[in-house]
């Protein structure tokens, strides 16, 4: 009995379909690699506290002011701004990958809330602190939660550092939001997350998190390196490297960000000096938008970085290192 010419077309396309998976996950065999956390790789620098094993390092003399700093996304890592180590001969410089993200401890979800972030802040701040007031440094998210915790312990925060935070109400949030969204639905971003996908069943080391880690991190990538993202400067790649994507700290966060944001408007307003710093690249989240959030703050200047994008600790150290050495050493 002769194939009508609809189950024929559907033979077709069944036949194409399975040919297009074959040529790519030929086209994409591994292995590929993804660096282990703390939890795998015995030689990676742990501070273990709050009953998490975080990924991390202290620099500088123990009697000297402790800056904290604190990495982007929720889930990227400290890597792209080891360049503040240099503050290190004033102060006492500590780097650390957030619980969840970078080459820290994995945790379940219900272990990723702001106040499990805050809480981790609160175990540093009295581990390395010497009961001195504390500097927090943030980039991106990273400048999101440091206002959060200047909201939380007003008490202890002498100075902050904000680098490009993309919000700081449920407003800008949404702002932020449909335009990530925008480039996100690109179809750059769409192939890019197809090969990632078939990339990441091939990722070694074997751990439970490393094949989505691996995944949502080359599409986060992606999304910063963009040509419609202004995170970079024109004609230049976003450059700033990364060990290792927390894919799940970055859902949860983004899951319901409206608790978080709630904990941040605490800070907002607090007149702890602060400075916003701004990549001069970027006019989504750069010069504009952080003298709009400067207006929120009674004790807040701007500071624009010159030929950076949205991570100006890696595109302009120096000038970025300078700026924040300034601001500290007005204010002491």
């Amino acid at each position: 009995m002769a194939l009508g010419p609809i189950a024929q077309t559907l033979i077709v396309v069944l036949l194409g379909l399975i040919a297009a998976f074959l040529l790519l996950a030929y086209a994409t065999r591994g292995p590929y690699r993804i660096p282990g956390t703390v939890s795998s790789d015995p030689t990676l620098p742990v501070l273990e506290l709050n009953r998490v094993r975080l990924h991390g390092k202290i620099t500088g003399p123990k009697a000297a002011p402790l800056v904290i700093v604190l990495h982007g996304g929720p889930g990227n890592d400290h890597r792209s701004l080891l360049g503040l180590a240099t503050l290190s001969d004033r102060y006492r410089v500590l780097f650390f990958d957030q619980r969840g993200a970078g080459l820290s401890e994995r945790l379940a979800s219900d272990a990723l809330s702001m106040a499990d972030y805050l809480s981790d802040l609160d175990a540093l701040v009295d581990a390395y602190s010497n009961g001195q007031d504390i500097h927090l440094v943030g980039h991106s998210w990273g400048a999101i939660l440091a206002i959060a915790y200047l909201g939380h312990r007003p008490d202890r925060v002498g100075r902050v550092v904000a680098i490009e935070p993309g919000f700081l109400d449920f407003a800008g949030y949404q702002s932020w939001e449909k335009r990530r969204k925008s480039i996100a639905r690109s179809p750059r971003l769409l192939m890019t997350g197809l090969l990632a996908g078939f990339r990441s069943r091939q990722v070694t080391p074997i751990d439970p998190h490393a094949a989505e880690d691996y995944l949502v991190g080359s599409v986060v990538h992606a999304f910063a390196n963009h040509p419609d993202n202004p995170y970079h400067c024109p004609g230049k790649p976003y450059s700033a490297p990364s060990w290792r994507f927390g894919a799940q700290a970055s859902d949860v966060f983004w899951s319901d960000p409206e608790p978080n944001l709630e904990a941040v408007a605490a800070g907002v307003g607090q007149p702890t000096p602060i400075l916003f710093i701004a990549g001069g690249c970027n006019e989504w989240t750069g010069p504009m938008l952080q003298t709009r959030h400067a207006q929120m703050f009674p004790n807040a200047s701007v500071k624009v970085i010159a030929n950076a994008g949205h991570d100006s600790v890696w595109d302009q150290p120096d000038e970025t290192i300078d700026a924040i050495r300034d601001f500290l050493n007005r204010h002491e």
